[in-house]
């Protein structure tokens, strides 16, 4: 914290101490500024998302905000990722719901008639000096715009301005995104000769056989890798999201409606979004040679970290959960495959901090959530919890840290697609879709148009 931060609290924080312990507010301040000073109680939720995540991840950053508005108190309140939405939605049915809460990035859509977009301006209790020879401080309630969306666009990497931004309208604000990465077993690989892990597709193609072992009643006794199957590996909609992308699969258009069963606008007649498709489960089909998974193996994870699994495809909040239950597991971590030859893409998964429409406090809500998102406080929370930063900013210092260099270096080329009010149904799409494909029988450019016709109908 800078000096010149450290001297606004410390100022602000005597500003307080004089409105609560003295007559000047009530002799001094107008009507309006004396019931804006109030108290204010904000109602805070967020997701648990991680094995180091704690409830007062968010301490100091409540803590500073209070020291500069101390007639607000904010109730911070974490719940298990499997009860919040449920909770969130009942709360709200009782009239009990939070005012700030954090929704996924790809629930946007989902939420939209739940969230308070963030307005303009803000109507704050501001602190102003005023005089020459004699300085006086004063309250008053003057509006503060809040940022453009020009700042917003130049502040975050560019995925937050996509999800988080729709018709000029600011939904939410992240602290950090998480991307896909390539986790890997050094034993494996060690065993296997191999002694670097892949940084493509082709490459990693290669090593799936030497890194595979099928014992003669067909059984993998140790897996390549955790693709091509749904059940049993968590990540599976967002690797083959990721696979279209990367293939250049145009997943919606302009109206937001899904298109990834349409063909390549660059080569007639081929279906990048179909070559990800048959890319995907070819490694859950026994009659090919990068065949490496089925559905009778255990869930993906926890392969891993029994040490079954050569490669498995995770996000940073896996690596936390690894050095907990795993502490003797020899793996490392490289960056996301790509295609060669074609850009950089990586896959994003994030959770925005957003404003209820319920709330009695909106200005308050959406201040608290730029305050937490200003580079000086979001760097408390993530070096808490050591997470990638959602501000460019911070994301040279985090290339330097050994466990967040590769996902910081990823944000900047980190993508994902709107999914309407569709949510987590896009998931049991995608799992369909695959299991679908690995049943065989159907054609696969009708099954695409199925499922995407099925996506469009909940757009």
């Amino acid at each position: 914290m800078t000096n010149l931060i450290k001297a606004k609290i410390i100022f602000l924080g005597l500003i307080g101490i004089l409105l609560t312990t003295t007559g000047f507010g009530c002799k001094f301040l107008s009507k309006e500024t004396q019931e804006a000073m109030k108290p204010v109680e904000i109602n805070y939720w967020r997701v648990l998302d991680n094995e180091i995540d704690t409830q007062n991840d968010f301490e100091d950053i409540i803590k500073n905000y209070k020291i500069i508005h101390p007639n607000i108190t904010i109730n911070y309140k974490k719940l298990r990722y499997e009860e919040y939405e449920e909770e969130l939605l009942n709360a709200w049915a009782e009239d009990r719901g939070p005012d700030i809460f954090s929704i996924h990035n790809t629930w946007v859509g989902k939420y939209k008639n739940k969230i308070l977009p963030m307005p303009k301006e803000l109507l704050i209790p501001q602190t102003i000096i005023t005089g020459t020879f004699k300085k006086e401080m004063k309250i008053i309630m003057q509006p503060k715009s809040t940022p453009s969306l020009k700042i917003l666009k130049d502040k975050f990497v560019d995925v937050v301005y996509k999800d988080a931004i729709k018709e000029e309208q600011v939904y939410g604000l992240p602290l950090s995104i998480d991307s896909l990465a390539l986790y890997y077993n050094k034993d494996i690989l060690n065993n296997a000769r191999i002694p670097l892990p892949p940084a493509t597709w082709s490459e990693f193609i290669e090593m799936i056989p030497k890194t595979t072992v099928i014992d003669k009643e067909e059984n993998i006794i140790q897996a390549g890798s955790a693709l091509g199957t749904t059940k049993n590996i968590a990540n599976a909609t967002d690797i083959l999201s990721l696979l279209m992308m990367q293939n250049g699969t145009r997943m919606i258009d302009e109206s937001n409606r899904a298109t990834f069963n349409q063909s390549s606008q660059a080569q007639e007649g081929v279906v990048p979004g179909e070559q990800a498709l048959i890319f995907y489960t070819d490694f859950a089909n026994p009659t090919k040679e990068t065949y490496t998974w089925n559905d009778q193996m255990p869930e993906a994870f926890d392969a891993f970290i029994q040490g079954k699994v050569a490669f498995y495809f995770g996000y940073l909040s896996d690596l936390y959960f690894i050095q907990n239950q795993a502490p003797k597991l020899n793996f490392s971590i490289a960056p996301m495959l790509q295609i060669e030859g074609n850009p950089e893409i990586n896959y994003a998964n994030y959770w925005i901090e957003t404003v209820s429409k319920k709330t009695k406090y909106s200005n308050e809500a959406w201040d608290f959530i730029l305050f937490a998102t200003q580079e000086e406080q979001a760097k408390l929370y993530l070096e808490k919890n050591k997470k990638p930063a959602a501000l460019r900013s911070l994301i040279k210092t985090q290339e330097e840290d050994y466990d967040l260099s590769i996902f910081a270096r990823q944000v900047l080329t980190a993508q994902s697609w709107y999914r309407g009010n569709a949510g987590n149904f896009i998931k049991k799409i995608f799992n369909e879709l695959i299991s679908e494909t690995l049943k065989g029988g159907t054609e696969l450019k009708q099954l695409l148009n199925l499922y995407v016709e099925k996506i469009n109908q909940t757009f």
